[in-house]
């Protein structure tokens, strides 16, 4: 699980990578990522591969990620009065019950 963020800077895409470097084991992947800066000196300050994709391969993903915007907005909207904490153990148990799905 990452942590998502509405902007794309230089301290967010390296906190990312950072962050997924420390979690999972992405020596050997090939992130396919967009003209933004930010994401191509992030790879190259974590020694991370990447491929400039315009079109291609990175559509299939940024239609996943539309999705999940979509459904975050919604998701917004049933817990706008709720308390972080409250919308967090929510996600945790329906992610949690997503993976016993897959």
């Amino acid at each position: 699980r990452a942590k998502l963020e509405p902007t794309r800077t230089n301290v967010i895409a390296d906190q990312f990578f950072a962050e997924l470097r420390e979690k999972h084991d992405v020596d050997d992947a090939i992130f396919l990522v967009d003209g933004a800066v930010p994401l191509h000196r992030a790879c190259e300050k974590h020694g991370l591969d990447f491929r400039y994709e315009r079109h291609g391969n990175r559509n299939s993903v940024e239609r996943v990620f539309r999705e999940i915007k979509r459904r975050t907005t919604s998701f917004s909207n049933c817990f706008s009065n709720a308390e972080a904490e409250t919308a967090d153990e929510w996600l945790r148990s329906f992610a949690f019950a997503w993976n016993q799905l897959i």
